[in-house]
């Protein structure tokens, strides 16, 4: 039996957390996405990503990754589809379809996402994708 949403929303199992993640992501929701975050977050784009680094802070993380994509992309969405849980990790499958606002190109890439999760809260993320496509996409 599935948990209702009112029981969804506030559950601290660590997939329903990462879930809630995506689905403030694909809405748009910067604050619902801040509220899954821990307050020390560390959250890794992949060396070689247009945003490769680690940031920290669940505003820094909406500014320096969400905000900067949606700048450059039309449509940025990660399509979760498998998920993965062991205790408080998560591994989840996706799928980023997305339009280069500047080449007019479109992404449709693979990608794996690892999550923490401790206390309700995302306290890591790392991300795995074939980089390269996603940089052919921004190149004339």
């Amino acid at each position: 039996m599935g948990l209702t949403m009112s029981e969804f929303a506030t559950s601290t199992a660590p997939a329903d957390v990462v879930r809630r993640q995506y689905l403030a992501s694909a809405a748009g929701d910067l604050a619902a996405l801040r509220a899954t975050l821990a307050p020390d977050v560390e959250w890794t784009e992949m060396a070689g990503f247009p945003l490769a680094g680690t940031y920290r802070t669940p505003e820094g993380v909406t500014a320096g990754v969400m905000e900067r994509l949606g700048e450059d992309w039309d449509g940025w969405t990660a399509h979760d589809d498998t998920y993965v849980a062991d205790g408080e990790n998560v591994v989840v499958l996706a799928r980023y379809t997305a339009t280069h606002k500047t080449t007019g190109r479109l992404i449709d890439v693979r990608v794996a996402h690892h999550f923490v999760v401790r206390g309700g809260l995302i306290v890591r993320f790392e991300q795995f994708t074939d980089t390269a496509l996603v940089r052919d996409a921004m190149s004339r």
